[in-house]
C-alpha cells in the first residue's frame, strides 16, 4: 500500500509514520522502537544541551539502521552549535519549529539533510514549499504541547488544496487507524503522532505520567497559559490549576518565570508538579504497547477502515 507513498520514498521509511519530536522525552531508546518498527523516529532537542543531543544521536546510531530524524527548537539558545551536530552527525532529517526556518535551510540543503518544518496554517506551509523544503507538517490544536489556533482536520484540506509539490504530513488527534484514514482520505501523506508514543513500552516518561494519560478523559485535556502567547495543552494536575490561578488574577508572563513553576521534569515521580503535556488523543488511549505493536495495529485498523468505507459508498 505505501511503496509508492511519496512520503515514504521520500524518507526511506516503511510507513508513513511519525513519531513526533517530544522534548526531552523522544529519546535514543523510543525514537531507535519507532524507527526499527518502520515508521520515523524523531530526537526531541527542545531547549536541550548541545551536548545531549549529540549523545543521544550516537546513541540512538547503535541502536538502528534506518532513518531518524531531529526536532529542532529555533528558540533554543545553542541553535548554532546544534546546527553544527546535526551536520557533522550526518542526520538525515530534520523537522523544525518554535520559530523561522529559512534562515538554516541553505546550511541543511548544502548537508544533503532533509528539511520538514512544522507549521500551524496552510499560508505557512505554502511558504516553506515555495522555499524548497522537502515536506512540511501541518499540526492542529488538538495536538499536546504548544498548540496553534486551527484543528486538524481543517488544516488537512486546505493545505492540500494549495501544495503542488511537497508530502504534507498531519499532526493533531491522530492516535488510532481511524483517526489515521481520515487524515489520509482528507489528503494527508503521513501522519505525525506524539501522545500516541507517549503510551509506549519503550518511552521513558515516569510511570505514574502514563497512568494519568490511560486515565484521562477529554474534559481532562486543558489548554493553559494562553496569556503568555504559547498556550500548552495538558493533563489536568495540581501544576496546571495553578497556571490557571495565575491565568485568572491576570499575572504576568514574569510572574510565571519568578515562581519557576514551569520546570517540572517529564521524568519525576511528583506527577502533580509535572506538565503533563498531552493532547486530545490522551482520551481515546486505552493501553500501554510496544512502538512496533502501536505503529502495525493502526496500518491494520486503517487499511480496514478505508476499504469498508469504500465497500459501504
Amino acid at each position: 500500500m505505501f511503496e509508492k507513498n511519496k512520503l515514504t520514498k521520500l524518507l526511506g521509511i516503511q510507513y508513513p509514520v511519525i513519531q513526533g519530536g517530544m522534548a526531552g522525552i523522544s529519546e535514543a531508546n523510543l525514537v531507535s522502537a519507532v524507527s526499527n518498527a518502520g515508521g520515523l523516529g524523531t530526537i526531541g532537542a527542545g531547549l536541550m544541551p548541545d551536548t545531549w543531543l549529540r549523545e543521544e544521536i550516537k546513541k540512538t546510531k547503535q541502536r538502528t539502521e534506518n532513518p531518524f530524524a531531529i526536532n529542532l527548537f529555533i528558540q533554543n539558545p545553542k541553535l548554532e552549535n546544534l546546527v553544527k551536530i546535526i551536520i557533522e552527525e550526518k542526520v538525515p532529517i530534520v523537522f523544525t519549529g518554535g520559530g523561522n526556518p529559512l534562515p538554516l535551510f541553505p546550511y541543511f540543503k548544502k548537508a544533503g539533510i532533509k528539511i520538514i518544518p512544522v507549521v500551524p496554517s496552510p499560508r505557512l506551509a505554502k511558504k516553506m514549499e515555495e522555499n524548497d523544503a522537502d515536506a512540511v507538517v501541518v499540526e492542529g490544536s488538538e495536538s499536546g504541547g504548544h498548540i496553534g489556533e486551527c484543528t486538524t482536520f481543517v488544516l488537512i484540506p486546505q493545505t492540500k488544496k494549495i501544495l503542488t509539490k511537497i508530502p504534507l504530513i498531519a499532526a493533531g488527534g491522530i492516535y488510532d487507524g481511524k483517526t489515521a484514514a481520515a487524515a489520509f482520505l482528507l489528503g494527508a501523506d503521513g501522519i505525525q503522532m506524539g501522545t500516541r508514543f507517549l503510551a509506549s513500552k519503550e518511552c521513558q516518561i515516569h510511570t505514574d505520567y502514563k497512568k494519568k494519560i490511560l486515565e484521562a478523559t477529554t474534559d481532562e485535556i486543558k489548554v493553559v497559559l494562553r496569556f503568555t502567547g504559547h498556550p500548552l495543552r495538558v493533563i489536568e494536575n495540581q501544576l496546571s490549576e495553578e497556571w490557571q490561578k495565575l491565568e485568572e488574577k491576570g499575572a504576568f508572563p514574569e510572574e510565571i518565570k519568578a515562581q519557576k513553576i514551569v520546570s517540572g521534569r517529564i521524568t519525576s515521580g511528583d506527577i502533580e508538579k509535572t506538565p503533563l503535556l498531552a493532547g486530545f488523543s490522551a482520551g481515546g488511549i486505552a493501553d500501554i504497547k510496544s512502538c512496533k505493536e502501536i505503529i502495525e495495529e493502526i496500518i491494520k485498523e486503517m487499511k480496514e477502515t478505508i476499504r469498508e468505507l469504500s465497500e459501504n459508498l
